[in-house]
């Protein structure tokens, strides 16, 4: 396989590593695609080549040392803004793993994500910046973008522990064709025991999919699938849950990036989803013709496809002249 299709099956099913003809480009692909150590955790136990079984426990090592760095990050954000009573919901991988839930197993995390009231921004900014946050981006033009158009403050790093946190009020671009009700996800999202807060079990999933295929070019996005498949095998259990979803989705306006998600994710790695959620496959050839664009060393590929969902990622996020403005100022710079 000359794509990153084996790194999916593998995932999907470990029991069929027998089919792995060279283990490079497996872990290539997986490290491209930041599954490193989620693939290490799938394998764990699995008669792997000693050379491989070395770089597969490395791997589940810096994701716990990762995970613990995340958790730890969290912690600070909460005591920073502890006083200020603001509800502070945590986001993506951070929040899978102070939630114990499967998709933190092995997950790669990056920046700290939260969600806080849009009112709140003051106050929030005016905390983070007292506890030893600071801006990343100090032109004039970018905080103007973030604070005008985006879905977040423009980002900030710890003078200290060189660790960013990203402060987002909604989870689409104000300037996207998609709006999802923000304070709907925050009113109804789920306290955890520390004083932070998750996203609710469906909102949780519709995020991951927002972030997906509402926003992005679909970078990374094998992960982001992993994702979406282990949260629904983890909520899939709960009564009613899919005609909640379904209903929540519809709130958002996410119900055709969700039926895509559901599509792919099944293709991809078997999850079981709601075929009358899901619905037909309309150019879904085209999302996994990008999504397994890697060649046998990881490296990307297929650069036509890539530019196109580029293009696409930007078209999402803006109106054409606030589009061209914005690509310009990109240049000229």
């Amino acid at each position: 396989m000359n794509d990153a299709r084996l790194l999916t099956r593998i995932l999907a099913d470990p029991s069929r590593i027998g089919e792995v003809r060279d283990w490079t480009a497996l872990l290539c692909a997986a490290r491209a695609e930041s599954l490193g150590g989620t693939l290490a955790f799938r394998l764990e136990g699995s008669p792997v080549p000693p050379k491989v079984a070395s770089i597969l426990l490395d791997a589940r090592r810096d994701a716990a040392q990762a995970r613990t760095q995340a958790l730890w990050e969290a912690e600070m954000a909460r005591r920073a803004l502890a006083d200020t009573g603001i509800p502070v919901v945590l986001l993506k991988g951070t929040a899978y793993a102070a939630a114990g839930l499967p998709p933190a197993l092995g997950r790669s995390i990056g920046d700290l994500d939260i969600l806080v009231p849009r009112t709140a921004l003051p106050r929030v900014e005016e905390a983070l910046l007292g506890a030893g946050w600071e801006w990343v981006k100090e032109n004039a033009y970018d905080d103007h973008y973030y604070r005008t158009w985006m879905h977040e403050l423009p980002p900030l790093i710890h003078r200290e522990r060189d660790r960013m946190i990203d402060v987002h009020h909604t989870i689409l671009p104000l300037t996207a064709r998609r709006t999802p009700d923000a304070q709907a996800m925050i009113d109804d999202s789920v306290a955890l025991g520390d004083g932070l807060r998750i996203l609710a079990p469906e909102d949780m999933v519709l995020h991951a999919v927002a972030h997906l295929f509402a926003d992005g070019d679909l970078a990374g996005g094998l992960r982001n699938l992993w994702d979406i498949d282990r949260l629904l095998r983890s909520f899939t259990e709960t009564p009613a849950f899919w005609s909640r979803l379904d209903a929540r989705a519809r709130r958002h306006d996410l119900l055709a990036p969700l039926q895509r998600a559901l599509r792919l994710a099944a293709r991809f790695y078997r999850t079981p989803v709601e075929q009358a959620l899901a619905g037909r496959s309309a150019g879904d050839a085209l999302y996994e013709r990008r999504l397994l664009a890697r060649d046998g060393w990881g490296r990307a590929t297929r650069r036509g496809t890539r530019l196109g969902f580029y293009v696409r990622s930007h078209w999402l996020r803006m109106p054409p002249m606030m589009l061209a403005k914005h690509l310009l100022e990109k240049a000229r710079r």
